[in-house]
């Protein structure tokens, strides 16, 4: 936000990535390798909030900076994968020289088959359709794995942060500027969700229908007759927000729902009313019927 031999990560192009003291070079097969300039590189990884929990794949690594930063500024774990053996050589050797080869590795991989389950940070530098491509498995990993792209975004899956970037030695895509794009794998939500509330609360319980595109979502709380659209929806990774009123005018009441999505559950509060007089009790929600999210 690569490959048919054409990749972009930590290094950009028609393809793969070449050392750090070279601006391009031919790569495996026809196709180019430009590395990700330095300053993107932190800034990457600083959108990432990568920490030394995380664990960051980088898809087309090139000469490894990614990951090798992402182990020495910022204490994490991960491997690249890429499909040239110099550039691979060079990254493991990188990683030795950097003191960092028992936390950053590099294998010679095809990114499509990658097993990305692990990363709660995934790196790129790939082109459009490969980013397209990509994205339906990206979107089937955990709730909350961070994704950051360089240059190039996800489609219709729209990015939660964009920044731009001043990058004078950069002479590819559009030269002197860098873009970097952010997005948090969002949890599935689509369908109609059976709602508990504690004792006390009022009403006792409410149906909801959420319709979801990507980390944007939409729907209505039924209870009884009444049917009631969703206000301020939110979704981030696994933690979900929305709220209602349920009367109209100065009676109205405020109820405001927070909670964490965990498969077919979702935990959380409802808070009722606002200021002194606001009540809070626990709240939780089942997924009765799951409904497709376009992706």
């Amino acid at each position: 936000m690569k490959q048919t031999k054409w990749m972009v990560s930590a290094g950009l192009a028609l393809a793969l990535m070449a050392p750090l003291q070279l601006p391009a070079q031919e790569g495996v097969g026809d196709v180019v390798y430009v590395p990700t300039p330095q300053i993107v590189v932190d800034e990457m990884l600083r959108m990432a909030k990568v920490g030394p929990n995380d664990f960051v794949i980088d898809l087309g690594s090139g000469d490894g900076r990614m990951v090798i930063t992402a182990a020495k500024k910022f204490g994490a774990r991960g491997f690249g994968v890429d499909l040239d053996p110099v550039l691979l050589k060079l990254s493991n050797e990188n990683a030795q020289r950097e003191g960092v080869s028992d936390r950053a590795r590099f294998v010679e991989e095809n990114l499509f088959r990658t097993d990305l389950t692990q990363a709660t940070v995934i790196t790129s530098y790939l082109l459009p359709e490969m980013n397209e491509k990509l994205r339906p498995k990206i979107l089937s990993l955990k709730p909350g794995t961070r994704v950051v792209t360089h240059d190039y975004h996800m489609g219709e899956w729209h990015a939660d942060q964009l920044r731009t970037l001043e990058v004078p030695e950069k002479k590819v895509g559009n030269p002197g500027k860098s873009y970097v794009y952010g997005y948090i794998v969002p949890a599935k939500i689509a369908g109609h969700w059976q709602s508990q509330i504690a004792a006390g609360a009022q009403p006792a319980n409410w149906d909801f229908e959420f319709e979801q595109r990507f980390q944007m979502f939409d729907g209505v709380a039924k209870n009884g007759s009444q049917t009631i659209k969703l206000r301020v929806p939110n979704l981030e990774g696994d933690q979900l927000s929305f709220q209602f009123f349920t009367k109209p005018g100065d009676n109205a009441t405020r109820h405001e729902f927070k909670g964490t999505v965990k498969g077919d559950l979702i935990d959380g509060t409802l808070s009722l009313g606002a200021g002194a007089k606001q009540k809070r009790v626990p709240w939780s929600a089942k997924l009765v019927k799951r409904a497709a999210s376009p992706e």
